[in-house]
């Protein structure tokens, strides 16, 4: 795997150029943390957008990633914020991610996405309904573990070669209908398609595993992908298994014969399947689901209702409201803990948040249900 990713950094200094992202850190549990950001030249603040987490593979790092899993010319169209940030190194000094189930390793990865979706939402206008988590190898085993234990925030996971551990499988705890995609090579030597005695779970027993817990129909539609490119030694089946509650699906894209690839990807670094593009069909796959309609939360039909000022705030924030009328109003903290809770019939309030961070305000009231994030600096 190290060698296959020094090949990579060699081909992308001597090479090839990319679209400018910019380096950034940002401090978490006494760690400083690194991540690329990409922000396409079409987002201008004036409306939310989504954001996508583009997770590197075990001993790889941001930049690699970012050009051999790109969602760069998609984000350029599709206007959505891209974030491709570094794990931190394991006790062979080896960057990961940590989600491979090893009682030893603590560092808090979970933690890290979460703060870092405050840390860019705080300086972008972000749809927070619209976090998306993908990645390549242990990318894709990070996606899985976001999705078991921080789902009040991701929306829907995508892995390219990765898996689940037994362990994390059988603790996971997914709040919602959890919409998954799987693309993953029968001859991926890394990561073997039918798993393997480290506890790596099989790619069909994973994807069973979705398929049930979304309440999925457990009968696929099942197409091949044409084969477009017949020189790239492998084809692909995709597998639709449609119905689940919220209206999720679960995706599987088998890559016959494929090695421990990213499908698309500009140069070949083993069998890589040319017949379709990874990327493409991860934001395809995403750009279908919102987080509150997976939970079931009413969105706001008429934010021009009320509006807050200033956002973001010190801790002060004023509310002002069209007309007084009996209100309900709710503020969750970035987890999702309800902070505050109270009613009233005015056509303004003083809101004061002490602690730095996002929160989600709710109004409720016979007009019916608003959010608005608030931003405490």
């Amino acid at each position: 795997m190290k060698k296959i990713f020094t090949l990579l950094t060699f081909l992308i200094a001597n090479h090839f150029v990319i679209a400018q992202s910019v380096q950034k850190t940002v401090m978490h549990d006494g760690i400083q943390r690194e991540y690329l950001l990409y922000v396409p030249d079409i987002y201008d603040g004036s409306t939310e957008v989504p954001l996508v987490f583009n997770l590197h593979g075990y001993g790889s790092n941001a930049g690699q990633q970012e050009f051999y899993g790109s969602f760069n010319a998609i984000a350029d169209t599709a206007n959505f914020v891209l974030v491709i940030p570094d794990g931190t190194t394991d006790a062979s000094n080896t960057a990961f991610w940590n989600a491979f189930g090893v009682p030893t390793e603590t560092v808090d990865d979970i933690g890290f996405v979460s703060a870092l979706i405050d840390t860019i939402a705080a300086d972008y206008n972000i749809d927070l309904n619209r976090v998306y988590s993908t990645g390549m190898s242990n990318g894709g085993f990070m996606s899985y573990t976001l999705a078991c234990q921080l789902s009040n925030r991701i929306a829907a996971i995508a892995s390219v070669t990765g898996t689940m551990v037994t362990p994390n499988l059988n603790a996971c705890n997914a709040q919602h209908p959890t919409p998954v995609m799987q693309i993953h090579g029968t001859a991926d030597a890394t990561v073997p398609y039918l798993g393997n005695a480290q506890g790596f779970v099989a790619v069909e027993a994973l994807v069973d595993y979705w398929v049930a817990f979304n309440n999925c129909n457990p009968t696929p539609v099942e197409t091949a992908v044409p084969d477009i490119d017949q020189t790239d030694l492998c084809t692909a089946d995709r597998f639709v298994y449609s119905g689940g509650d919220a209206g999720t699906t679960v995706e599987l894209y088998r890559v016959n014969g494929g090695a421990h690839t990213w499908p698309g990807a500009l140069f070949n670094i083993g069998v890589t399947n040319q017949d379709f593009s990874a990327s493409v069909e991860i934001w395809r796959f995403f750009n279908q689901y919102r987080l509150n309609e997976l939970v079931g939360v009413e969105e706001a039909k008429n934010e021009s209702s009320f509006s807050v000022y200033p956002n973001p705030s010190e801790n002060v924030f004023n509310l002002k409201f069209e007309k007084a009328v009996n209100r309900s109003i709710q503020i969750h903290n970035s987890v999702g803990q309800l902070v505050k809770q109270f009613n009233i019939n005015s056509n303004s309030l003083e809101l004061n948040l002490q602690k730095a961070g996002m929160y989600l305000l709710t109004v409720i009231s016979d007009e019916g249900i608003f959010t608005k994030k608030l931003i405490v600096k």
